[in-house]
C-alpha cells in the first residue's frame, strides 16, 4: 500500500514517525514550506520535514498544493492512500480524487466538535473533560468527512497543551495502526457526523494568547493550559515603571475577593504570587518573563526588586 503523508506540525511528525517505525511504505511526504522562525527568522523545516529527511524520504513543499501541476505531481506517485495530520492548507477535490484507497484525515478531536485547526487548544480552551482522535474520510467541506475510527481520553483539570497533545498522539498511533489493518482487511465502518452538533476550532490568533484580568479564573486557567508550553499566555506585567511581558506557563485556581480590582496582586512573597480576576483568583505556578527562561514563580519572585504590578 502505497501511502503520501500531509502533515506538518509535531503532532504529525510524531505520527510520521509512529508509521515509519512499523514499516509503513510512506512513497512521500507533503509539507507546508519552510518558514522564518525564531529571533532571527533563520529559514526552518516543519517537523513533518525533519522527519522525512532523517528517513530519506521525498519531501514535497509546494506554496499551494492543489494547483494542476502538483495534482499531476501527486498522481504521478501513483498512491494507494492520503494519511493527512495538520498540514495547514485545504486539500481540493481534484487532489483528493487521486488515491485508489481514498483520503483520509487524522483529526484531534470527537467530531463533529471542534473542526478545523486548532483542535486540541480550543477544547481547553473550552473546558471540555475529554476529547480524542477521530479518522475520517475526506471530503472537500473541512472535517465533514464520515468518521471510521475514534477513541477518547479524559481531560485532567490541570492538563496542559504539551501533555494533552502528547497523550493524543500515542491514542493516534495505536488508532491509525489498527485503521490500517482495517483497510487490508477491507473492514472498515463509516459514521456519518451529525450537523447539528459542529462546532470549530479556528487558527490561533495573537490576541488569543492575551490574558485579560477581567475574565473568570476558570477561563483563564483554561487559557493559559491551552497555550503551555507553545506559544504561551501572555499578560503585561510593571516592574517599577517598566512595562514587560510576562508568560503564564501554569496557574491553578484559588479564592479571591470581589471587592479587588481584576489584576491585583492579592499575595506576593513565601505565599507566591495570586492575582485577582473578576470572579476569583489565579495562583500563578510558572512563569517566564521576556528574554528569560521559564521559571518555578517562587524563583521569579526571588530575583525581582522592585514594586510588581499587573495593572498600570
Amino acid at each position: 500500500m502505497r501511502i503520501i503523508f500531509f502533515g506538518t506540525s509535531v503532532f504529525a511528525a510524531q505520527i510520521l514517525s509512529f508509521l515509519l517505525k512499523n514499516s509503513f511504505n510512506i512513497t512521500a511526504v507533503v509539507t507546508q514550506p519552510d518558514r522564518p522562525r525564531g529571533r532571527h527568522l533563520h529559514s526552518t523545516f516543519s517537523p513533518v520535514k525533519e522527519i522525512a529527511v532523517s528517513a530519506g524520504l521525498t519531501v514535497v513543499q509546494p506554496e499551494k498544493i492543489s494547483t494542476p501541476e502538483n495534482v499531476e505531481l501527486i498522481k504521478s506517485y501513483h498512491p494507494d492512500l492520503f494519511i493527512v495530520v495538520a498540514y495547514g492548507e485545504i486539500i481540493k477535490k481534484s487532489l483528493l480524487e487521486i488515491p485508489r484507497i481514498g483520503p483520509y484525515n487524522i483529526h484531534a478531536s470527537l467530531l463533529p466538535k471542534y473542526r478545523g485547526a486548532a483542535p486540541i487548544q480550543r477544547c481547553l480552551m473550552g473546558g471540555e473533560k475529554k476529547t480524542g482522535i477521530n479518522i475520517i474520510e475526506m471530503t472537500p467541506q473541512m472535517d465533514a468527512g464520515d468518521i471510521v475510527a475514534s477513541a477518547e481520553i479524559e481531560i485532567g483539570h490541570e492538563m496542559t497543551f504539551g501533555e494533552l497533545e502528547a497523550a493524543l498522539c500515542d491514542l493516534a498511533s495505536s488508532l491509525t495502526k489498527k485503521f490500517l489493518h482495517q483497510i487490508s482487511e477491507g473492514t472498515l465502518i463509516r459514521n456519518p457526523q451529525d450537523p447539528s452538533l459542529v462546532t470549530f476550532a479556528p487558527k490561533l490568533q495573537a490576541d488569543d494568547e492575551r490574558i485579560d484580568w477581567n475574565k473568570p479564573a476558570e477561563i483563564l486557567h483554561n487559557l493559559i493550559r491551552a497555550l503551555s508550553p507553545r506559544p504561551g499566555a501572555w499578560c503585561p506585567i510593571f516592574l517599577g515603571k517598566e512595562e514587560k511581558r510576562l508568560k503564564i506557563k501554569r496557574a491553578c485556581v484559588c479564592a479571591g475577593s470581589q471587592e479587588l480590582p481584576p489584576g491585583t496582586v492579592i499575595a506576593w512573597g513565601k505565599q507566591g504570587c495570586i492575582v485577582a480576576c473578576k470572579e476569583g483568583a489565579l495562583q500563578l505556578l510558572e512563569v517566564q518573563l521576556e528574554g528569560k527562561k521559564a521559571l518555578p514563580v517562587a524563583e521569579f519572585i526571588k530575583g525581582i526588586h522592585e514594586p510588581v504590578s499587573f495593572i498600570k
